[in-house]
């Protein structure tokens, strides 16, 4: 919008923190005000004008102190910011007679006081700003467009732009600010018949809006927020950013794998600089609660924000609507059904178009819908039926936005991330050929591996703690690692759809909480991947094999006593039917980790899902080996499971039928010493 002001406003702004280009980052709060009037069409200037600001709490800074040469004394007789701020703007509109049709903007050293400082704590102390603080001009930019062969943007300010221009005034006796104010020889010698025409405008308030995943979001403009509280929408987003032009629609919450917020935003900004600004306002706090800003990329926004669907778009075209999202619908809801659940007090926008089931890509409802509402009184009135019944289901209200619409659709419209049990990571990694330690492991590092899990964390658990990630994870691409006691060791390995997401989740999520325990991620290929799941370890100096990691395993020369049987000649037969003693399953062989001219004891480190059956290639006998006359077997036997510390009558009375539960489908031999039983295939 083109303006022709008659008064420049100098305006700048004190914090009891930090200043220069530090200014507003370390969430502090203001504590002076200065500003001085020049009129464009005769060129002068007024005279300087200053106002403290009492801040909630009166802690100056060293740097504060030295800057301004403020003291805590001074404020304590101050006016709070909101009387500030209404004094000021009196002051304003009588200097310039406002009364009279005169225009003024404020104009400021670069964006941080008006952006980075006055909105953000005006937003956070409620304090309705006047309009005049919502259009400046920036000095910098104005002095830019005068001689843009004279440095970068980010490189300027006062004093180089009074350097250049050799106008610059050293009054001494004058504080900081005042005398950087005092500086209105800069402007009427640098912009004589300059046209200030096209102001800094800052956003009052959010757009909601839709993205579509074919529009392309450049990466220099989009943030990730952690640590949101989970009940915060869009607009509570906006409100933290306040000072800072988020795009149409730029705000989009996301959600973990059960379609619940997990505290996590991603925020697109209209232009670079703006995000710059945001990544400053790192662990600023929304209510009790300190926000945590990263950079993101525009792949990662339309992920969650972008959508295809022609219905959704429908949908979400009506503008200046509330959206609520009803969750738990009986699957045989109808819109008839959900009109009536909220009629008469609070009245679905279009009656029927107004609402939108969710639904599986076969067509089958989800039990979600998102409805529509004209103003936000009916919405709130919507809401006070949270957890009313609905046939015979109580249903649950959210208020919403686009954003989630398109995450949800997105989210039910994929193929299920398990959707049926999960199947043998053997069938899905080829089995590794063993590789000396010293030897680098290659592949594809497209897995990632976690570490320090809670013991009684769950692939659900897994699922919640990836967020985003989770659609990136192959089918049956979950696997935990267990412990020799068969119990969880606290690791577990996820294989990603590919390098790229692998790098980015473990990124984004090392380090990062579940159940009070922080979980380190690292990405790694699918070599490294099995060969921790078939026992083998990852360490600084490479790759080791599978040990043998329970020191009483036997020798492969032990031979066993001799003993009498459990049972009595054909008890098992007794026990179990002829029909269920089966001969042992064939597997197909596979890469041996070792040469066979070395033996390897049976490992007890496995993964989940547990494999069909164990390894052919494992047995307790070296290559050639015969038992002798005295052995139990008289030929090497398939598998041989050893159960030390079992007494006869103890394992006869804690129930035989369990003990070959163990080997049901195989024709077993059982046998036992002193301490152990002996179950040989």
């Amino acid at each position: 919008m083109t303006v022709n002001p008659d008064y420049l406003v100098l305006f700048f702004t004190t914090t009891s923190g930090a200043s220069g280009d530090q200014l507003g980052s370390d969430e502090k709060e203001i504590v002076q005000l200065v500003w001085q009037v020049v009129d464009l069409a005769t060129k002068k200037a007024g005279q300087v004008n200053e106002l403290l600001v009492k801040p909630d709490h009166i802690e100056l800074s060293e740097e504060c102190q030295e800057v301004s040469g403020l003291t805590e004394e001074a404020l304590t007789e101050a006016e709070p910011l909101e009387e500030a701020i209404e004094q000021l703007n009196q002051r304003l509109c009588a200097e310039v007679d406002a009364g009279a049709g005169n225009t003024f903007y404020l104009c400021t050293d670069g964006q941080l006081h008006i952006r980075q400082v006055l909105h953000p704590e005006a937003s956070s102390k409620n304090i309705l700003l006047p309009e005049c603080f919502f259009s400046f001009f920036d000095l910098r930019k104005e002095f830019k467009k005068k001689f843009p062969s004279e440095g970068e943007l980010k490189d300027l300010n006062l004093q180089v732009m009074a350097d250049f221009l050799t106008t610059y005034i050293l009054l001494s006796e004058y504080k900081y600010n005042i005398h950087k104010c005092f500086c209105y020889e800069l402007v009427l010698f640098v912009f004589i018949g300059h046209q200030f025409s096209f102001p800094e405008k800052v956003n009052d308030k959010f757009e909601t809006g839709t993205c579509s995943k074919m529009e392309r979001v450049d990466d220099n403009t989009v943030i990730r927020a952690r640590g949101l509280p989970w009940q915060s929408s869009d607009q509570d987003i906006a409100r933290f950013f306040r000072g800072l032009n988020i795009a149409k629609g730029g705000a989009a919450l996301c959600l973990n794998a059960q379609g619940r917020r997990n505290g996590e935003a991603l925020v697109r900004f209209d232009c670079e600089e703006h995000r710059d600004l945001a990544l400053q306002r790192h662990k600023h706090h929304m209510g009790t609660r300190y926000i945590e800003v990263y950079k993101a990329t525009g792949e990662d926004f339309l992920k969650i924000a972008g959508g295809t669907s022609n219905e959704v778009a429908k949908f979400l075209s009506r503008e200046n609507q509330v959206i609520v999202r009803m969750r738990g619908l009986p699957f045989t809801a109808t819109a008839e059904q959900v009109l009536q659940f909220f009629s008469p007090a609070c009245p679905v926008t279009d009656d029927s178009e107004g609402i939108l089931f969710v639904r599986f890509p076969d067509g089958r409802p989800t039990g979600d819908a998102f409805v529509l509402f004209s103003c936000e009184e009916h919405a709130q009135n919507a809401l006070k039926k949270h957890k009313d019944i609905l046939g015979k289901r109580y249903i649950e209200l959210f208020k919403s936005t686009a954003a989630e619409v398109q995450q949800v659709l997105n989210r039910y419209s994929s193929a299920p991330l398990i959707p049926v049990a999960p199947s043998p990571i053997l069938s899905v990694v080829p089995p590794p050929t063993f590789m000396p330690p010293t030897a680098a492991v290659t592949g594809v590092r497209d897995c990632v591996r976690l570490r320090g899990l809670p013991y009684d964390a769950t692939i659900q658990d897994i699922l919640v703690f990836l967020g985003e990630y989770t659609a990136d994870i192959k089918p049956h691409g979950v696997h935990m690692v267990l412990n020799l006691q068969g119990r969880p060791s606290g690791d577990a390995f996820i294989q990603m759809r590919s390098a790229d997401r692998a790098f980015l989740a473990a990124q984004h999520c090392h380090k990062r909480s579940m159940k009070e325990r922080y979980v380190e991620v690292f990405a790694c290929s699918a070599q490294e991947m099995n060969i921790v799941l078939m026992g083998g370890t990852l360490n600084r100096s490479g790759l080791s094999p599978p040990p043998c990691k329970l020191r009483r395993l036997s020798p492969p020369s032990y031979t066993f006593p001799h003993g009498t049987a459990v049972l009595p000649a054909g008890a098992s037969a007794a026990i179990y039917p002829s029909q269920f003693l089966l001969s042992p399953r064939p597997l197909a062989p596979t890469t041996a980790f070792y040469p066979a001219s070395n033996p390897l004891y049976m490992n007890y480190t496995t993964y989940y899902p547990s494999p069909p059956g164990s390894p052919p290639n494992i047995s307790y006998f070296p290559a050639g080996h015969t038992p002798s006359a005295g052995s139990v077997l008289s030929a090497p036997p398939t598998a041989l499971i050893r159960m030390q510390g079992h007494a006869p009558s103890h394992a006869y009375n804690s129930g035989i039928k369990e003990i070959l539960s163990m080997v049901h489908g195989y024709q077993v031999s059982l046998k036992y010493t002193h301490d152990c039983i002996i179950i040989s295939m």
